[in-house]
């Protein structure tokens, strides 16, 4: 499995590459007839679709048989041990307006585990990877969650619900507890990057609700290789199916996870 797992990594390392390199060769070259609304505030371009197809496509080449779930694509019924999770574009909204913070997310599901997980941000060239039971590396060299332990001298992420407006009056409520408790609070408008750099120590904590799975796969497993927790909002591992997550160090996630509970118990299951 060790050498098949090496096999996986390198077909997901070179389609994440080619993704992103077609991505920051069209940043600024979107017109309007490139873009079109999935619902309000949440947008698909045409670089989403065909990053999307990129990836697919390198994938497919290595492993014809496997499944993919991917966000611009019609989601796949056959069944099979191997499940590719995609996101060709986190952070749309960013990228149209060439704000730099936007990524390329990809994940290997096995008999419904993340054994594989890889972000890549093109416009700094740093690649996220992991696979299980081999730590987490930022462009090949290992990185671990932060030490800090306590949420005072913590730097926070977070994303607003744009897909679940009807709970922006209690997010907002926990966002006014959280950020008084903390450092800082950053909103910076890919989920799977502020993942990565809550993996890679930049960070010490994320919370968001009403992600998709494409969203947050491929992160949850960088967190969990990099010595951190991650969970859905009753302190479960529910997130994937629930999109609503907490990822944080293991000295600050108790922390996070009882400001969340607080607001959101009885609000949501998960």
């Amino acid at each position: 499995m060790n050498s098949q797992k090496s096999e996986f990594l390198g077909t997901a390392f070179r389609a994440a590459m080619l993704a992103g390199d077609f991505i920051a060769r069209n940043t600024g070259t979107l017109s309007q007839d490139d873009i079109a609304a999935k619902q309000a505030s949440d947008f698909v371009t045409r670089i989403d679709r065909e990053s999307e197809q990129v990836i697919i496509k390198t994938i497919k080449c290595e492993f014809p048989q496997h499944r993919f779930l991917a966000e611009e694509s019609p989601k796949e019924m056959q069944s099979g041990e191997y499940l590719w999770i995609i996101d060709p574009l986190d952070g749309t909204t960013n990228f149209i307006h060439s704000f730099p913070f936007f990524s390329v997310s990809i994940a290997l599901q096995h008999k419904g585990d993340i054994i594989l997980g890889v972000v890549f941000d093109p416009v700094r060239n740093e690649l996220f990877t992991a696979e299980k039971d081999k730590g987490c590396f930022l462009n090949g060299k290992p990185v671990q969650v932060s030490v800090a332990r306590d949420m005072a001298n913590s730097l926070v992420s977070t994303g607003f619900p744009f897909r679940k407006r009807e709970l922006i009056d209690a997010y907002l409520l926990l966002f006014k507890n959280i950020f008084s408790r903390v450092s800082d609070i950053r909103r910076a408008g890919s989920a799977a990057l502020d993942l990565a750099y809550v993996a890679c120590g930049r960070s010490e904590g994320f919370f968001e609700i009403g992600l998709s799975p494409w969203d947050i796969a491929a992160g949850s497993l960088l967190i969990q290789e990099a010595g951190g927790i991650i969970s859905d909002f009753n302190g479960g591992k529910d997130y994937l199916s629930s999109g609503n997550i907490i990822a944080a160090p293991p000295a600050i996630h108790g922390e996070l996870l009882n400001e969340v509970k607080g607001i959101f118990k009885g609000i949501i299951d998960k």
